[in-house]
């Protein structure tokens, strides 16, 4: 065990390996290179897409991306491309994609457990053709994410069906204040009011500036 090692820590592969147990021959060969006529279909059927990727010092950005179902445009059978869409300009996942272009997706469709997981190399385009097929109510985006597909799988439910995600029935109760409360108490910065805070984070408001900054 190396000498930093807390004494439960699995540092070694082998002993990881040992602890889950061996990958069966159909889990060990769902990998993929290119994108199948299925994935093409599970892909223009999704409305949400999570984008994982980190920095060149390895700081991490999981950012959730999501449009009209079918947003997210396949090139070719190596190739898809993420539209830009207006939100706080943090831009954390475009920033660290200039320093290291290795990305991750995961794909959701509302009410199906299974998710789509793509992982690739990424790169940012400012212009293109096919910006014009992801014009949404006027917005043209500004840029997109190109990523050229290097592995690609279907996950399977199982962390949703322990979740309960899609069963509103099983969901716990709300008691998390607002979430304009919560911008209030975790951010000293901040100078509105709440009441100022709920107005600009009403769903109306929201609505009203989902395509425009």
């Amino acid at each position: 065990m190396p000498d930093n090692a807390l004494p439960n820590e699995i540092s070694d592969p082998a002993a990881l390996r040992r602890l889950l147990g061996d990958v069966t021959p159909r889990v060990a060969t769902k990998k993929r290179s290119s994108l199948h006529a299925r994935d093409r279909e599970w892909i223009a059927n999704t409305p949400f897409v999570v984008m994982s990727t980190s920095s060149k010092d390895g700081t991490c950005d999981a950012s959730p991306k999501g449009d009209p179902v079918g947003f997210v445009r396949v090139l070719d059978d190596t190739t898809l491309a993420i539209p830009e869409r207006p939100g706080n300009r943090l831009a954390d996942g475009y920033f660290n994609i200039l320093t290291n272009p290795h990305i991750g997706l995961l794909f959701m469709i509302p009410g199906r457990g299974e998710t789509l997981r793509i992982n690739g190399r990424a790169r940012l385009i400012r212009d293109a053709p096919y910006f014009d097929d992801m014009v949404v109510r006027g917005h043209r985006p500004i840029l997109a994410v190109e990523v050229d597909v290097e592995e690609v799988y279907l996950h399977c439910a199982k962390a949703f069906i322990r979740s309960h995600l899609w069963e509103p029935e099983k969901w716990p109760q709300d008691t998390l204040p607002s979430h304009a409360r919560l911008v209030k108490d975790l951010n000293t910065n901040v100078t509105e009011t709440v009441e100022e805070l709920e107005r600009y984070y009403s769903p109306a408001n929201y609505q009203a500036k989902l395509y425009r900054d």
